[in-house]
């Protein structure tokens, strides 16, 4: 087996004989920053985190993580390719896990990456964290045993790829670091298979074009599906094995258990493209669990402010939909951004529904030329700031990153707290555009 290594660097043979990342199966470990149960009293009275680790040692041990990633980040591309490539040298059964194309794959690999480092010492959001990736990654067909050797290759990499920061502590430091984060991993994988399949197959039972690139989309799936409003899921095509991307569900849940969901066809878009253009009633999708946190507390009696953009509209009907099943009757204001009065695509659908509830109002902007109707026209900040005062309401944003970023800053200026604000993850957002 070849040997690759930096400086001070463990090889990959060394790496795999010393068993650093052989999980334990089935024994939950808590999130770093959090007290885990060992024996013995710590020396000084300090108590180890889920690492093992004292304060001091958690504290170093997070310097030079990010010394290595500030590192690392002068050369992803590269760096993540080499992971890749030694990962399938060395492992080449697990070649078989990934799509044919890996351009997306690397770029999701090194921000989930970065989003575990910027999350290490938080130890509630990096658990949140990490369990929606081990439940997302079983649709893939990753298993635990799969874990120590990309533990391996990634020790490899980061001894190739940042040298300057690379040696024994921050090795050690890595190791700790990367048998913390797997087990959460392994552990929210095995707790989910008790309960949910890794995926559910899906029939397309009606497929509607509403615009040359926008397909409206319903399936009926194989196995009762839970979701709640404002959640999405990734979807693999027939056409595209092992390629997944992530759409939001456009309606709540429904007694017939049909979901729908609204697909843009976008330049080399793979799976958006085969979804708006190939797939037909009939055709069988797969999709993995529901996910994300843009849901509505029921118990609260806030209004809500929901801006959507383009097909971001869709689970902004959603949490229509489901404050109406909830009967709370709370005020909701949808915003509803288009470049232009035709890319409008479901706006009657949205005033009839503010038809049929007087709590619901629904104001259309768009962007560029004449608009249509009573839409306004502008831009969709603009917009909401016209109208108002929003300090005492919940805001709620789904549409391209461009739009969320802007929008967060405008409900935030306008005295909304950002614990109010929710959102789609923005990586997850870049991650669909194909």
């Amino acid at each position: 087996m070849t040997t690759m290594s930096g400086n001070d660097g463990p090889s990959v043979d060394d790496i795999g004989e010393r068993g650093w990342f052989t999980p334990a199966p089935r024994e939950a470990a808590p999130a770093p920053g959090t007290a885990a149960p060992h024996g013995g009293r710590p020396e000084d009275g300090a108590q180890p985190d889920a690492a093992g680790r004292t304060d001091a040692v958690a504290h170093s041990d997070t310097e030079l993580i990010r010394a290595t990633m500030a590192e690392l980040e002068q050369t992803p591309d590269a760096a993540v390719a080499y992971f890749y490539a030694l990962l399938f040298v060395q492992y080449p059964h697990l070649r078989e896990l990934f799509p044919a194309s890996m351009d997306t794959q690397r770029d999701r690999l090194f921000r989930a990456l970065l989003n575990a480092v910027r999350l290490y010492d938080d130890g509630p959001r990096l658990t949140a964290f990490l369990a929606e990736l081990g439940r997302g990654h079983r649709k893939y067909g990753t298993q635990a045993a799969h874990y120590p050797a990309i533990g391996e290759c990634l020790m490899a990499t980061l001894a190739q790829y940042a040298p300057q920061s690379w040696g024994p502590r921050t090795e050690a430091a890595w190791v700790r670091a990367y048998t913390a984060i797997s087990q959460i991993m392994i552990d929210a994988a095995a707790e989910d298979s008790l309960h949910a399949p890794a995926w559910w197959q899906a029939e397309v039972v009606a497929h509607e074009r509403r615009t040359p690139d926008i397909a409206v989309i319903t399936v009926r799936t194989d196995q009762p599906y839970p979701f709640r409003a404002g959640q999405y899921t990734a979807v693999e095509t027939p056409w595209w094995p092992r390629v997944w991307r992530n759409y939001s569900f456009a309606s709540a849940p429904r007694p017939d258990g049909l979901l729908t969901f609204h697909v843009r066809a976008v330049p080399a878009g793979w799976v958006s493209t085969a979804l708006v253009q190939r797939a037909r009633p009939g055709d069988v999708l797969r999709l993995g669990p529901p996910t994300g946190s843009m849901t509505v507390d029921h118990d609260a009696g806030s209004g809500l402010l929901c801006l959507g953009g383009g097909t971001g509209i869709a689970p902004i009907k959603a949490l229509v939909e489901d404050v109406a099943r909830h009967g709370t009757h709370r005020p909701v204001e949808v915003f509803y951004g288009a470049r232009r009065g035709e890319d409008l695509y479901d706006l009657d659908t949205l005033l009839g529904l503010a038809r049929s509830h007087d709590w619901l109002a629904v104001r259309p902007v768009v962007a560029a030329g004449s608009a249509t109707g009573d839409a306004l026209t502008g831009r969709l900040p603009d917009a909401v700031r016209a109208h108002g005062p929003w300090s005492a309401w919940d805001g709620y944003l789904s549409g391209p990153p461009g739009m969320i970023k802007s929008g967060v800053r405008t409900l935030v200026g306008l005295g909304i707290p950002t614990h109010r604000i929710r959102h789609d993850s923005l990586e997850e957002l870049v991650a669909t555009g194909a």
